[in-house]
């Protein structure tokens, strides 16, 4: 990373630009608007400039910068007709980067401390019968101490200003190590909070079915169900009591996908505080403070000014 914040302020100085600011607390500022942008087209050398920064953004991401991860995601759906706004961004997640190098990410087989109680059960016959969750038929006899799943889901309703399209916001936990993350504009344009954050259980009822599966395909025991939280009181309450209906009929594949899943015991939800939910930073860009610190420290290790580091 360090050698791609060296080349970064070799281009910028050869091309008589600002060099990369010395203090920068968030990778993109909250006002900007990506998909707003009016500024001038980037000519083809520096288009294919911006495609190949954007490109070791992603790796940085995939390698466990998810402090990035939103910001990246929505430039990246600018890589066909990059602007000159969209590479200044660019460059400032570089000075953030440069600010703030030195982050680890630790996989802790610790178990979390989980309130159990705070996951209702309930009994769902009524409504689906006998469901329970797939095992699959011919997995290995699974071998260790079981890990637990837990899951932060998040949507920012109508977060693009263009499309109003949400976005979804999803960070997945094996016992005490973030091991999924995951940040991408929804493919539907939702007319309430509740069906975007419906949207994005759905999806995270999805992957983590995968992920179950998979690990019992690897030999990995699971220990109990996934634990789910979600900052919208009423998608909770919809997914945990068997007798709460769904007004808006568009939402309704998302609705049953999710309680099937909780009335077979694969997934719990419970609500947890938007100023607590991990997945807010995977939905929007968050200003440089105490909120959006909280965040990241409490998924990676070690993120301090360089400056401290001498």
């Amino acid at each position: 990373m360090q050698e791609a914040i060296r080349n970064t302020e070799k281009y910028i100085q050869e091309h008589g630009g600002k060099m990369l600011r010395k203090k920068t607390q968030s990778p993109m500022d909250n006002h900007y608007r990506p998909e707003l942008d009016v500024s001038p087209l980037l000519g083809p050398d520096r288009a294919n400039y911006y495609q190949s920064q954007l490109g070791i953004l992603r790796w940085a991401v995939e390698l466990g910068r998810m402090d990035i991860a939103t910001e990246v995601s929505m430039l990246a759906a600018h890589n066909a007709l990059p602007r000159e706004g969209h590479l200044a961004a660019v460059f400032r997640i570089y000075s953030y980067l440069k600010t703030k190098p030195n982050a680890r990410l630790i996989f802790d087989p610790t178990y979390s401390e989980i309130d159990y109680d705070s996951f209702p059960q309930e009994n769902w016959k009524d409504f689906y019968g006998d469901v329970s969750e797939a095992i699959p038929p011919n997995a290995p006899p699974p071998l260790g101490k079981p890990v637990e799943v837990r899951c932060y889901v998040d949507a920012d309703h109508a977060g693009d200003k263009l499309t109003r399209r949400s976005q979804t916001g999803i960070i997945i936990f094996l016992n005490n190590a973030p091991i999924i993350w995951y940040t991408k504009k929804q493919n539907t344009v939702e007319t309430s909070s509740f069906g975007s954050e419906f949207v994005a259980l759905k999806v995270a009822t999805e992957m983590l079915r995968g992920l179950r599966y998979k690990l019992r395909m690897m030999g990995i025991p699971v220990a109990g169900p996934t634990y789910i939280y979600c900052d919208n009181n009423s998608v909770v309450i919809n997914s945990s009591r068997p007798a709460s209906t769904l007004k808006k009929k568009s939402n309704s594949i998302a609705y049953h996908c999710v309680r099937e899943s909780v009335a077979a015991d694969e997934q719990r939800v419970t609500y947890e505080s938007t100023h607590t939910n991990l997945a807010d930073l995977m939905t929007k860009p968050l200003p440089g403070g105490s909120h959006r610190d909280h965040m990241v420290s409490s998924l990676l290790h070690d993120i301090i000014p360089a400056a401290a580091m001498a």
